[in-house]
Order: C-alpha cells, then sequence, then structure tokens
C-alpha cells in the first residue's frame, strides 16, 4: 500500500448486497423494519448483524486493495471461524471468558498485495478442547481502496435517483422517505428493467433500500463480465412485506478506475417472483488526479500482519481536512463512506460508523 496517496478505509455492513450469503436461513438477523428497531442505541454499526449457530454457514466479499479488517463479537457463547482470503485459510476463535467490546476484531489483514481478493468467513462452531458455544456474529467489515495518489484531492459527486444522467428501461416507480438520500428512491420488480449511465470518478458507490420482496440483479461495468448481487435483506421470510432496510445500502461499489469514460448498467432479473431493485444514489469519487494501481498477484496468506481474534476491536486511525468546493484531502487510512457524510449521518460516541 501507498501510504502518501489518497487511500480510504471503505465500510460495508452486514445487510449490504455486496455480500453473499451461501444461505441466509442459516443466519439470524435484526428486522430493521419493526417497531422496536432503534439504531442509535445498538451497540452494532446500523443497528444490525447476521449471527449464526449453524456449522458451515458462511458469508463471502469480494475486494479490491491491500487490507481488510472484520468486526463482529466476542465472548462466552461463541467458537471457532475460519478466514478464507483466496483459497489460503487460517482458523480463529471468538470465545472469550466475558463478553467484549462490540464491535470486536475478528480478523486483520494489511499485508496483502493490492488486487483483486475473496473472502470467506465460515463458522466452524465448538471445536475439540473450546471452551465456547457454536456462535458467530458478523457486523461489519472494512478494506482499503487508494482513491488518488499522493497530493490529490477527492470531491464526492451525488447523482440522486432523479438526475438526467441516469437512463431507464421499463417500468420504474417513486418512494418517498426521509431515510432516502434526497427525500426519495425509484424501483421496479418488471423483469429486465434496467439504469444506465455514463460517468468519470476512481470510484463509484450505488446505494439502494433492502427488502425482502428484493432480489437478483446484475452489474455490468465497462462492458466487462456480469456481476450478480442478491438484494433480499435475510430475514422475516423471502418475498415478504418485511425486513426493509431504509438505511442507504450498498448495492455496489467499484474503485481503481481510470480518469476515462465509464459505463454502467444494472438490470433486474425480477424472475417468476417478481422482485424488486430499489436505486437510491449514486457517490463518485472524483480526484484531482488519477493513478490506478497495477493489480498485483493475488496469491496472499490469510494470516494477515494485524490477523487478531484478541484485539482490541479498534479500527485504522483516520485524519481529513476539508477544502474549497468541497474537495476532501486525507492523510493517513480514513474510515469513509461518502453517502452518510453526504446525508449526514449519525454518529454514535464509542460506537463504529459508515463515516
Amino acid at each position: 500500500m501507498d501510504a502518501s496517496a489518497v487511500n480510504f478505509n471503505v465500510t460495508t455492513d452486514d445487510f449490504d448486497s455486496i455480500l453473499s450469503y451461501a444461505d441466509q436461513g442459516a443466519w439470524q438477523t435484526p428486522d430493521p423494519s419493526s417497531a422496536s428497531y432503534d439504531p442509535k442505541t445498538s451497540q452494532w454499526l446500523l443497528g444490525t448483524f447476521h449471527s449464526t449457530n449453524v456449522t458451515g454457514a458462511t458469508v463471502e466479499f469480494n475486494f479490491t486493495g491491500p487490507a481488510i479488517y472484520v468486526f463482529g463479537a466476542a465472548g462466552p457463547a461463541f467458537g471457532s471461524y475460519e478466514v478464507t482470503i483466496d483459497g489460503s485459510s487460517v482458523t480463529k476463535s471468538a470465545y472469550l471468558p466475558s463478553d467484549a467490546a462490540s464491535p470486536y476484531m475478528l480478523y486483520g489483514a494489511d499485508n496483502l498485495s493490492y488486487a483483486d481478493h475473496t473472502l470467506r468467513l465460515r463458522n466452524l462452531g465448538k471445536q475439540g478442547a473450546d471452551a465456547g458455544g457454536g456462535e458467530f456474529l458478523f457486523d461489519f467489515l472494512r478494506t482499503t481502496v487508494q482513491l488518488g495518489p499522493a497530493g490529490a484531492t477527492v470531491k464526492n459527486q451525488t447523482l440522486e435517483e432523479t438526475d438526467s444522467a441516469f437512463k431507464y428501461k421499463g417500468v420504474w416507480g417513486s418512494n418517498k422517505s426521509g431515510n432516502f438520500s434526497g427525500g426519495g428512491s425509484t424501483y421496479t420488480n418488471a423483469d429486465n428493467a434496467s439504469v444506465s449511465f455514463s460517468f468519470h470518478g476512481s470510484a463509484i458507490y450505488m446505494f439502494g433500500d433492502k427488502k425482502n420482496d428484493h432480489g437478483l440483479y446484475t452489474v455490468v461495468l465497462d462492458g466487462g463480465e456480469p456481476q450478480v448481487f442478491n438484494g433480499i435483506s435475510g430475514c422475516g421470510g423471502a418475498f415478504g412485506m418485511t425486513c426493509e432496510q431504509q438505511q442507504p445500502t450498498l448495492a455496489y461499489f467499484a474503485s481503481n478506475l481510470d480518469g476515462g469514460l465509464h459505463n454502467l448498467t444494472l438490470t433486474n432479473n425480477a424472475g417468476v417472483n417478481q422482485s424488486y431493485f430499489d436505486l437510491d444514489s449514486v457517490v463518485l469519487s472524483v480526484p484531482s488526479e488519477y493513478a490506478p494501481r497495477t493489480l498485483g498477484d493475488a496469491a496472499s496468506s490469510a494470516g494477515g500482519n494485524a490477523s487478531s481474534a484478541s484485539g482490541s476491536g479498534s479500527a485504522p486511525s483516520a485524519s481529513a481536512t476539508a477544502g474549497q468546493n468541497g474537495a476532501v484531502s486525507f492523510s493517513g487510512a480514513p474510515l469513509f463512506n461518502p453517502l452518510l457524510c453526504l446525508i449526514g449521518g449519525v454518529l454514535w460516541l464509542l460506537r463504529p460508523s459508515r463515516l
């Protein structure tokens, strides 16, 4: 990692669709649409988590960059889990004699090559001489990306769903809610309905709603291979009108982009269930200079310099200063989520944020 560059730590919450759960039914989650849901009083990021006592339950995450940090829970109810990065595995334990302060850093690695990686977390349950139980709880993770070279500044450009840059095909409706960026979102449950747009930026974040009546959608960037994501929320029963997370969830993310014009198309795969996709907004990170990294060999050890199941749960430090015209320059590895910066997300004392 080039420590002098503009490096951002991007937070992925457990509800974000860029995560892939092999079997949502193996995991328990809070219901953000319930009357008792209050993220401001929760110890978990955005008030949600995924927990399981099913041996073999997995979650996977594809990322590009040199570092990743995974946060969850540790205590007497928790047992062993496996962390695999690019096929190299290490076994950890989340057992502690008493509950750890949450969130707790379950794993960290800051010595990976700047390359495309796949992370898999697998619950192993109580293993042999484990003093703990069979529980595993995942809260969120952070990855490091470079958005610009040393000396660059980065501006965030938000495109609301009504922006003229978006070209919609098929039938789309509109929602109004104070939870959405700009107060609204657009949605479709039409099969093969799509939205396309062109942009400049070194990173792109697409945000949307998440609910149990959502389903699969496909994203194609610059004519590359289609990437399939799942927008179902994972609690309350598939395709039900429950378990809605209106706090903006990350539906798509890409980084290390060059200064050329990029083209993206998202297509809803509604199928026989007529599942929905909601688009809230898009945030573009636009640097004053571009310097995409040459991706290296993805081969790496899952051990990692910062690997820990007995850490304090602390995250990398950050500093940021705002310049003129909305430009933001960073030093270190900021903990950054551009949408919540722009919509004024809540900061919780002694709790992690998506900033």
